[in-house]
């Protein structure tokens, strides 16, 4: 088989520890790209400054990049798949030193690329798919964090889950998801991790990438196991700065458990990140060198910075203005250049260059943990149930078409979410709805 593909020259050039399908993989990506030497070279632990030039370079050039104007015609379809690209190719280079974990994420390439292709096919017969999905997979959670938007909004609660998605209906909408071309399912709650089943179910799914958002308490040994066979799994640590500032919100010892984590993930060559919320109070502290420096060290290689959403009058205060979203932004695009070996994601990010907020289906939507479809997990309203129906048919429903053909996504506003902000005419299109 290696003979007949013409890549007879890279088959034992991988670590002795990888599979003969392994092996075959990766030299078929590398063949496809056209690197297959600088590949083998890097996984033989023989790389050159060259070879990692040329890997680099496919790592950029790995998909083609356009330019992507914001006007009347705006093409959100276009918008997203380029944002993804840009993820994929920044994860590459963020992960080339790590043989197995960069095999993995040049498969993930040609996958994501696939699945991008579905997308646009889609789009052309009228059907608009995101390629991101966000499923809170339990409404359960063991902290009490202050400002908690799913435990204001009572999706996070103490009493035992009732009528929760089982495992079985996760796995069906995670197949389905893949099928439609969606290529990132974010899994949160509640705690995740508390779901145990689900998570080994998505680690059954190579062709997405599951980011697991966790507050990391639940993390052991049998999590890092299914983590090494499940490349696609990847824990996103919830930190709000250093020890002072996690504790304080999250609860004492936390900070501590989560260093302990990320240690053993780097000992273990895993792919971790860590999910930060953004205020008005720690703007300036989680875009220091200071802090990225104790993550680079700890062998963190994805930040995603959440913008804090007041979700009471009380914790309106804590929301970033203009002026230090401004901060955010620029310092992420410092930080892009500063941090290499970094991905960086901003959320909700900038609304004014995607054409206004991109939830309702433009760019991701929400499941919640009893299988209600929702604009945002910061907008948990729905019309639509998937034990009842497709994810495609989710996407049709009568809430998200009106938010998405509206004008509500594109209002101004105050903070980092026009849903919330705007709740009030969100449950005026659900009244409308069953009238």
């Amino acid at each position: 088989m290696f003979t007949e593909l013409g890549i007879e020259k890279c088959k034992d050039h991988y670590p002795s520890e990888m599979s003969g399908g392994e092996k075959q993989r990766i030299a078929m990506d590398a063949r496809e790209f056209r690197c297959q030497g600088s590949f083998a070279a890097l996984y033989k632990g023989k790389s050159d400054q060259n070879d990692l030039e040329n890997v680099k370079k496919f790592a950029k050039n790995v998909f083609d990049k356009g330019d992507y104007t914001m006007d009347e015609t705006f093409d959100i379809q276009a918008y997203m798949t380029h944002g993804v690209e840009t993820i994929v190719a920044e994860s590459l280079k963020a992960t080339l030193k790590d043989p197995r974990e960069s095999a993995f994420m040049v498969r993930f390439a040609a996958a994501s690329k696939k699945a991008s292709k579905r997308r646009a096919e889609a789009e052309k017969a009228g059907e608009h798919i995101p390629p991101f999905l966000i499923a809170s997979i339990t409404s359960s959670c063991n902290l009490h964090c202050s400002g908690c938007y799913s435990r204001c909004n009572h999706a996070t609660v103490d009493a035992a889950p009732v009528s929760q998605l089982t495992n079985e209906e996760w796995l069906a909408i995670f197949q389905e998801a893949d099928e439609i071309g969606v290529s990132y399912i974010l899994l949160a709650g509640g705690e995740p991790m508390l779901r145990r089943d689900i998570m080994e179910a998505a680690g059954k799914m190579p062709n997405i990438i599951f980011p697991i958002f966790t507050n990391g308490t639940y993390m052991d040994d049998a999590y890092f196991k299914l983590f090494d066979k499940c490349r696609n799994l990847i824990p996103v640590m919830s930190i709000e700065g250093g020890k002072e500032e996690t504790d304080e919100r999250r609860g004492k010892g936390v900070y501590e458990k989560l260093v302990s984590n990320m240690d053993a993930l780097h000992d273990k060559e895993l792919l971790f990140g860590v999910s930060v919320t953004v205020t008005a109070r720690n703007v300036h502290e989680v875009i220091s060198h200071e802090f990225l420096d104790t993550l680079a060290k700890r062998g963190c290689k994805l930040v995603v910075y959440v913008e804090f959403v007041p979700v009471t009058e009380e914790s309106r205060e804590l929301a970033p203005s203009e002026a230090e979203r401004t901060i955010l932004k620029e310092g992420i695009a410092r930080l892009r250049e500063e941090y290499q070996e970094m991905v960086f994601v901003s959320f909700p990010g900038d609304e004014k260059s995607s054409g206004g907020c991109i939830a309702a289906g433009r760019g991701f939507f929400h499941i919640n943990s009893h299988g209600g479809a929702e604009p945002c997990p910061f907008s948990p309203y729905s019309d639509i149930n998937v034990r009842d129906t497709s994810l495609r048919q989710a996407l049709k429903s009568p809430l998200f078409a009106a938010l998405r053909e509206g004008d509500l996504l594109a209002d101004d506003h105050v903070g980092g979410c026009v849903l919330y902000e705007k709740r009030g005419a969100v449950e005026t299109i659900l009244s409308e709805e069953g009238k």
